[in-house]
C-alpha cells in the first residue's frame, strides 16, 4: 500500500511539473522602416498567446536603453488567451539607424528570456523644421 501511495504521489508531482505556461509571439521583430523625428515617438504592439496549460505571467520586461519604453499585460494570461507588450521608441535627438532589444521574462523558468527586436531609421529634422 505504501508503494502505491508513493507511486501516485510521484505521478501527481510529475503532472504538476508538466503543467506550464508557454509564451508564443505572433512576431518577435518589427521594422518601422524610415520614420521622421519631427513626427515624434513611434509605437508597436507585440501580441502573444499562452499556448500552455497553466496561467502565464509576464514577470519582467526590460528594454536595452532608455529610449525604448515597454508596457505589458500585468494580469495572468490563461491558457489559449492573448496579451500584448507595447513598445514606444523615442525618436527625439536620435537620427540614424537603430536596433533595440526588449527582454521578456515569465513565470515559466524553462522558457528563459525571450527577446523582441525593433529597428528602423530616424530621418532628422531639417534646419527649417526646428
Amino acid at each position: 500500500m505504501k508503494k502505491i501511495s508513493l507511486l501516485l504521489l510521484g505521478l501527481c508531482v510529475s503532472f504538476a511539473a508538466m503543467s506550464q505556461a508557454v509564451l508564443k509571439f505572433e512576431e518577435t521583430e518589427h521594422d518601422f522602416g524610415k520614420i521622421y523625428e519631427k513626427d515624434g515617438d513611434v509605437r508597436h504592439d507585440f501580441t502573444f498567446t499562452n499556448d500552455g496549460d497553466s496561467a502565464l505571467i509576464i514577470t519582467n520586461v526590460r528594454a536595452s536603453c532608455g529610449c525604448t519604453t515597454p508596457s505589458w499585460t500585468k494580469t495572468p494570461v490563461e491558457p489559449g488567451k492573448s496579451g500584448k507588450i507595447s513598445v514606444k521608441y523615442s525618436t527625439r535627438n536620435r537620427p540614424g539607424k537603430f536596433a533595440k532589444s526588449i527582454s521578456v521574462t515569465t513565470n515559466n523558468p524553462n522558457l528563459g528570456t525571450k527577446r523582441l527586436i525593433i529597428r528602423g531609421e530616424v530621418i532628422p529634422k531639417s534646419e527649417t523644421d526646428k
